[in-house]
This record gives structure tokens, sequence and C-alpha cells, in this order.
């Protein structure tokens, strides 16, 4: 199977590297291009037998599968690219959240996923989120989980629920490792451990706790209560805690929610007009 990409930036490039790197894929059934054509040639120079196109017409003439992986207000003019080479039976999938299932369908003729990423997905862990359109076949949707499986946990999720769905899976590792600098920034501050090592113990405990709520079978309400003794020190922090971050993740939800509905509606009028 032919698999092209249309975009190699962060996830773009993430994607391809953890499919090569898994041996999902082999690099020679890789198609890619980018706006910056240096790009897409360093990975070719990485991975021997990845063949890089010269535009996105290229890439997707032959494609099976075609990951867009590019900004939301650059789809429009990918999108006019690819329109007359895609066939029916090619599954063009999008990794950007803002970018309706319902548009693209208008716009393509062919069977239409959308996969949203995470950066975890590089180190062969984390979910990628998977919406199809009406077109998509049981089988098509069986093959695609079945080449994310190599790099992921493929989880369905209804579009409706994308950006809440995104804001754990795919802003969480920035905003879990945000909560992890500050932790590790006051163990500096208050005792003088060294930042290296204060950043060694957080981040074992960070994969530790992944793999007790994942194959531990713990639920973040227990293991709060495994650990945690009445009177004792984590209660104590615990009860910092929710006095301290209280509505903080009400905000956060309700900041990037308004912000996607934003992003939707441009997206919305650059493909259809205001």
């Amino acid at each position: 199977m032919q698999i092209g990409f249309i975009g190699t930036g962060s996830m773009g490039s993430i994607l391809i590297e953890a499919f090569i790197q898994s041996g999902a894929v082999s690099p020679d059934h890789l198609v890619v291009t980018n706006r910056t054509a240096r790009k897409a040639e360093q990975l070719a120079e990485s991975y021997p037998g990845l063949q890089t196109a010269r535009s996105n017409k290229e890439a997707a003439s032959g494609a099976q599968l075609l990951f867009l992986c590019v900004k939301p207000m650059e789809f429009k003019a990918v999108i006019d690219d690819i329109r007359d080479v895609v066939a029916p039976d090619t599954v063009v999938v999008s990794i950007t959240s803002p970018v309706q299932i319902r548009h693209l369908e208008k716009l393509l003729p062919c069977k239409i996923a959308k996969v949203i990423p995470s950066i975890t997905n590089y180190v062969l862990s984390g979910a990628t989120l998977c919406i199809y359109g009406d077109r998509m076949t049981d089988e098509d949707q069986a093959r695609l989980e079945l080449l994310l499986s190599h790099i992921s946990a493929p989880i369905r999720i209804r579009e409706e629920h994308t950006r809440v769905s995104s804001d754990i899976t795919s802003c969480g590792p920035a905003f879990l490792a945000f909560f992890v600098q500050k932790f590790v920034d006051a163990a500096v501050a208050a005792t003088g451990i060294s930042e290296t090592e204060a950043t060694q113990l957080a981040a074992e405990m960070t994969l530790g706790t992944g793999r007790l709520l994942t194959t531990g079978g713990f639920t973040p309400a227990s293991l709060q209560q495994r650990v945690s003794v009445p009177g004792g020190i984590t209660a104590e922090g615990l009860r910092i805690m929710q006095k301290e971050l209280y509505g903080v993740f009400d905000d956060l939800i309700r900041t990037t929610h308004a912000k996607y509905d934003e992003d939707v509606e441009k997206v919305k009028a650059r493909f259809f007009g205001p």
C-alpha cells in the first residue's frame, strides 16, 4: 500500500518516523511532500527508500492512504490541488481537528477520516483519536486502526468530542509537562536538590503513574485514595492543590473550546466563503 503525506512539519514527521521505526510501514511505501522541500528531503536522507514528491498532486497520485498534515488555513489550497487525482477508494486522513469531516466530504470524492495524533506517538505510546466519515467501510476503519496500533492505542470518538478529547490526549502532554516542571522548580528552589535529579525523579514518577492508570487497574480517584493517608503528607498536599487549582481546569476547557470554535468557523469560511 502506498501512503502519501502532505506536510512534514511537527506532527507529520512524528507520524512518518513512528510508522517507520515501529516497523508498521517500510520507507519505500511512503511518498511525502512539504511546502519547504528541504524538510521532506531530510526525511528521505534519514530513511533510504522514502520518496519525495515535488507537489501535493504528485504525493496524492496513486496513494491508497493520504495523510493531510497541514495547518487549518492551508487546507483549501491542498484540497484544490488534489481533488482531481484522488480516487473514490482513496482514504484521505486529516490530522487537523478544526477541519470537519462533512466539509471534506463535500469537497473531495473519496473516503474521509480524521485522526488526531499526539507527541506521545513518537515513542509508540499514547492515543490516536479516530473519527470516520460515512464513506469509510468497516474494513477501511479496521485497516487504518491496525496501522495506528503500531504506534498508539487507536480510540474512536464522536466528532463533537474532538476538542475535549484532544485537550486530554494531544494538549495533555504539554499540560502535564507544565505541572511537572513547576513541581521540579519548586523542589529545587525549596531544598537545593539539583534540577537534573528532580527531573529524573519526576519523569520516572510520571511514567509509573501512567502505567498504574492503564495496566495497573487504578482510576485517578482510586490512585489518590491508595496513596493518601488521612492526616498524612499526601493528603495535605492534595488539600492545597484542591484549594489552589479550583476552577483552573474548567477555565482551561472553556478557553480551548472557544479557540476551537473560532478556528472551525475560519476554516469553514475559507472552504465555502462567508
